[in-house]
C-alpha cells in the first residue's frame, strides 16, 4: 500500500486507480491472516477469526476487482458518442452495499450461532479439533459461488475490450483464477474430504491462500512494479496505442486524470463552434434538395444556384446553374 501510494502519480498506477489497488491489497492482507488464525489449537475465538478473515477478505478483494471490471463492461457497451464517466466515488458507493451485506451476515452468525471447535476423528482414528460446519457455512458458500459466477460473466463480456497496459485482461485472469480455486476448495472441504486430518486441512487452506491471494497480487501488481523498476511507468503502452486505444482511455473507462484541470469554457466554445458548422451544413443540404426537386421555383438572387454564384453541388460532380429568365431546368453545364 505504501509503494502504491508513493507511485500513485505514475501513469501505470494512475490508470489502474490507486484507491482500488489499495483496497485489493487490504483484502489480500486479511485473507493471509486466516493462516495465523487456524494454526494454533482451535477454540471458539480462533474459529470466529477464521471465518471472518476468510470471508471478509475474500469479499473485499473480489469486490474491488469486480467493480473495476464492471466499470469496463459498462463503458465498453456504450454505443453513443457521449463518454460514460464512472468515478471511483461512484464505484465505492456500489461496493459499499456488498460489503455491508457480508458484514451483517458475519455479525449475525457470530452473535446468534458462533462457530466453535469440535472433536473430529479422521479415517485413521486420529482425533483433532475442527471448526464446525453447518448451514451458515453452506449458505455463505452458495452465495459466494453465485457471486463468483457473476464475476465470470462480467469478465466474459469484456474479453474483447482493449485497455492500456493490458489491465483488463490481467484482472479477468485473476477473477477466473479466484473462481476456480475457491470452487475447488469448497468442494474439497465440504464434499470430497470432510473428514480429512488436520495436516490435510491446513495444507488445503495454505494452497487456497497461495493460489488465490498470491496469484492475484502477482497478476495485478507485478507488471506495474516491473514497469516502474525499468523506468517505463510513465510511458504509454505502445502495443495498446497501435491497437487504437487512445491515451485518454484507461481500464476504468473514464480516462486518465489530467495533470491540469480542463478548461470547461474553452470546451464549451469548441462544442458551440462544431454545432454551428453542422447546422450550416444541414441548411445547405436543405436548400440544395429544395431547389433540385422544385424546379418550378425561381431561385433567389444571390442564392446558391444563381448565375453569379455557381457553387459545386454535393449532389452532382459538375457545377449547377439556374437561369433567372426561364423557370425550365437547363440541366448541367
Amino acid at each position: 500500500v505504501i509503494y502504491t501510494h508513493h507511485h500513485r502519480r505514475v501513469k501505470v498506477f494512475r490508470v489502474a486507480s490507486p484507491v482500488f489497488l489499495s483496497i485489493t491489497l487490504l483484502g489480500c492482507a486479511i485473507m493471509y491472516m486466516e493462516m495465523a488464525a487456524i494454526f494454533p489449537v482451535l477454540d471458539r475465538y480462533s474459529c470466529i477469526a477464521t471465518k471472518w478473515t476468510r470471508h471478509m477478505g475474500f469479499c473485499i478483494t473480489y469486490t474491488a476487482l469486480l467493480m473495476k471490471t464492471w466499470r469496463v463492461s459498462l463503458t465498453y457497451r456504450v454505443k453513443s458518442a457521449h463518454k460514460l464517466k464512472l468515478t471511483d466515488k461512484q464505484l465505492l458507493q456500489w461496493m459499499a452495499p456488498i460489503l455491508l451485506i457480508m458484514l451483517v451476515y458475519l455479525c449475525t452468525w457470530t452473535l446468534s450461532a458462533p462457530p466453535d471447535a469440535e472433536n473430529i476423528t479422521d479415517n485413521r482414528g486420529l482425533k483433532f479439533k475442527q471448526c464446525t460446519y453447518n448451514w451458515w457455512d453452506h449458505s455463505l458458500a452458495i452465495g459466494e459461488i453465485l457471486f463468483l459466477l457473476w464475476g465470470v460473466r462480467v469478465c466474459y463480456r469484456v474479453r474483447h475490450a482493449e485497455s492500456l497496459y493490458n489491465e483488463a485482461r490481467l484482472i479477468s485472469i485473476a477473477i477466473y483464477n479466484i473462481f476456480t480455486v475457491n470452487s475447488l476448495m469448497i468442494a474439497f472441504h465440504l464434499l470430497i474430504l470432510p473428514r480429512a486430518g488436520p495436516d490435510i486441512k491446513y495444507l488445503l487452506g495454505f494452497i487456497r491462500t497461495q493460489l488465490s491471494t498470491s496469484t492475484t497480487v502477482l497478476l495485478v501488481f507485478l507488471p506495474k512494479v516491473m514497469r516502474v523498476v525499468r523506468g517505463t511507468g510513465d510511458t504509454w503502452d505502445s502495443r495498446a496505442r497501435a491497437r487504437g486505444v487512445p491515451a485518454s482511455s484507461s481500464l476504468n473507462g473514464i480516462g486518465l486524470v489530467p495533470d491540469e484541470p480542463p478548461d470547461l469554457y474553452q470546451e464549451n466554445e469548441e462544442l458551440k463552434e462544431e454545432v454551428q458548422k453542422l447546422a450550416a451544413q444541414i441548411e445547405f443540404m436543405k436548400i440544395v434538395q429544395m431547389e433540385l426537386h422544385n424546379r418550378h421555383l425561381r431561385p433567389r438572387p444571390g442564392g446558391y444556384f444563381t448565375a453569379n454564384a455557381a457553387p459545386q453541388s454535393p449532389m452532382h460532380p459538375k457545377t449547377v446553374n439556374i437561369s433567372l429568365e426561364n423557370s425550365e431546368w437547363p440541366g448541367p453545364v
